[in-house]
């Protein structure tokens, strides 16, 4: 993650924690400031897809399978963010509109 902004702090400068998480069979050492049990959650979310996409397709190497996973959460990611803009619109809208009254 080196020396990226997060929030206007640099990386650096925050408290690091580091977690040695299992991703389909291989042990990774992930640092990030986040709790340790969020990089659990992370690490167990991405292990859970890639058995996932695995079961439906036995052929994929590791490497094809871990980027299909990828591509499958961004997605995943980008409805649910396009869903949370769209409610953030519709909130926006009838407080608007409340406001008209």
């Amino acid at each position: 993650m080196g020396d990226r902004l997060n929030g206007g702090t640099r990386l650096t400068d925050q408290k690091k924690t580091r977690v040695v998480v299992d991703i389909y069979g291989q042990q990774y050492s992930i640092v990030g400031t986040e709790s340790s049990s969020h990089i659990r959650l992370v690490a167990s979310i991405v292990d859970d897809k890639m058995r996932e996409i695995s079961a439906k397709n036995p052929t994929l190497d590791t490497s094809k399978l871990a980027v299909l996973t990828a591509v499958n959460i961004v997605h995943e990611y980008i409805k649910l963010k396009d869903e949370y803009e769209r409610l953030l619109r519709k909130m926006n809208k009838e407080k608007d509109d409340d406001s008209d009254d």
